[in-house]
């Protein structure tokens, strides 16, 4: 006992490790990469739209990727992961050579980074006591969300005051990528799933994948084009957009702690109607505070509107633990996670396309409308969330025990 114990703490630690190096790559990533776009290739709103497909599609491929690697356990496709964003992060610092050729080395860095993305929570969630599935995820992403703020700091810092390039900032999350690669190499290989299960949808968790595609598709809208308002009508620079996320990060470190407990004790369906009413007012903020308030004042509450989004994202937690919840077998789990990035991918694609035209044609405020249209999707369907009661009483038995 004494030694599985030990053995536990020491997976946790490797895997807590490499999650928070993910973070912080990706953090790095996120706060340059739409000026690196903007600076390098002068592009339009239109163009970078289109940009979104080569990052998106890996996302709509990634339960056909992992299948074809089926024979890869869990632990080692997130070696293999870590290693293709952390090349694609290296092509784009040397060879970003024209927008064609940056198309292949994004699709290789988003590859990576969505083949992580399920691989992610099932693991935190195989390392979590009996009922306390949120409470696992919470602490993860808290400790990833202190990364993500290290990781915009010094964004910040090298961009303002010591001459950091974009092919720094790239050489940098490389780097990360490749010593999480490390972490994960050192734990145990974990499981393994066959390529039918992978590519096998059940009609039991229809609602979980349609809350999953919704969210894919309110995502894609934050990830696309609230930076983009920022850099185009705001006109900020990087060095702004690394606060923001810095910000958000910040807050993320006592945010998801909290969300995690909340899933467990107040239930997933209660998260989810509050995150759509939330959604809402924030799609209103980002498309019509010009409208209404000074340009200062209007920045103002879209930053508010940027860090509330960003917390928000923490919310897809709540749809791993749901899916926990209702999945008729464990193996069901991970599979089923890697089948929902797919299907939010075929629609958050679709949406970063049409959202490009809509701004074109119409203006950005009617792609936030939209964004709030989707919000309230979202606040229909959690009305139909339900959890077995044999998870509720298993929770309640948890709950009993720690008083």
């Amino acid at each position: 006992m004494i030694t599985w114990l030990k053995r536990f703490k020491t997976e946790l630690l490797l895997f807590v490790a490499a999650v928070a190096l993910l973070g912080f790559g990706e953090s790095v990533v996120n706060s340059t990469l739409n000026n690196f776009l903007n600076d390098t290739f002068s592009i339009s709103s239109l163009q970078r739209t289109f940009l979104e497909f080569p990052r998106e599609l890996p996302g709509f491929l990634v339960v056909f990727i992992s299948a074809a690697l089926f024979f890869l356990r869990s632990r080692r496709l997130a070696v293999f992961a870590s290693l293709l964003s952390s090349c694609g992060f290296l092509l784009i610092a040397f060879f970003p050579r024209s927008l064609h050729i940056l198309f292949i080395w994004i699709f290789m860095y988003s590859a990576g980074q969505h083949l992580l993305m399920p691989l992610t929570s099932s693991i935190a969630m195989e390392m979590a006591h009996k009922g306390q599935d949120g409470r696992r995820l919470g602490q993860v992403n808290s400790i990833r969300n202190v990364a993500t703020v290290l990781g915009s700091f010094i964004i910040f810092l090298g961009f303002k005051y010591f001459n950091f390039t974009f092919k720094t900032s790239f050489i940098l999350a490389a780097l990360v990528y490749l010593i999480a690669a490390a972490f994960f190499f050192r734990m145990e290989p974990g499981k393994a799933h066959p390529p039918k299960l992978r590519l096998q949808l059940h009609k039991e968790y229809r609602l979980y994948y349609w809350l999953a595609i919704l969210f894919g598709t309110r995502k894609q809208i934050f990830l696309t084009f609230a930076p983009w308002v920022l850099v185009t009508i705001y006109h900020k620079p990087t060095a702004v957009i690394a606060t923001l996320l810095f910000m958000g990060g910040l807050a993320g470190i006592i945010f998801q702690p909290i969300l995690g407990k909340a899933i467990d004790q107040l239930g997933e369906k209660t998260v989810f109607i509050a995150e759509a009413i939330i959604l809402v007012f924030v799609c209103l903020g980002y498309g019509y505070a010009k409208d209404v308030l000074s340009l200062s004042s209007a920045f103002w509450l879209v930053s508010v509107c940027f860090v509330a989004d960003q917390l928000l994202m923490s919310v897809n937690m709540a749809r791993a633990t749901y899916l926990k919840k209702i999945a008729r077998h464990p193996d069901h789990i991970t599979p089923t996670l890697t089948m929902a990035v797919t299907m939010d991918h075929l629609f958050s694609i679709s949406v970063a396309l049409v959202g490009g035209v809509i701004w074109a044609i119409f203006g950005y405020q009617f792609v936030f409308l939209f964004g709030g249209f989707i919000a309230l999707l979202s606040l229909f369907l959690a009305q139909f969330v339900h959890i077995p009661d044999k998870h509720k009483r298993s929770h309640d038995t948890v709950l009993l025990e720690e008083d």
